[in-house]
């Protein structure tokens, strides 16, 4: 991949395909220590149920009582 002179870069059709990337969706970019990460956005209705099963429960509390 190639950095362009307006700083832009490509995704390669591979990538975008097994990510099931569209035109004009929006990335959220991520700068972490010695590279960078590209996350497609998702908006909440897809993230309905990912957190299903998830115990709430905070044993820290009842250890001050």
């Amino acid at each position: 991949m190639k950095l362009s002179s307006k700083y832009q870069i490509s995704i390669p059709k591979l990538l975008r395909d097994s990510l099931n990337l569209k035109v004009g969706e929006r990335l959220i970019m991520l700068a972490l220590p010695g590279r960078i990460e590209l996350v497609p956005e998702r908006n909440l209705a897809e993230m309905k149920g990912v957190l299903s099963g998830m115990d709430t429960s905070l044993s820290r509390d009842e250890d001050r009582l």
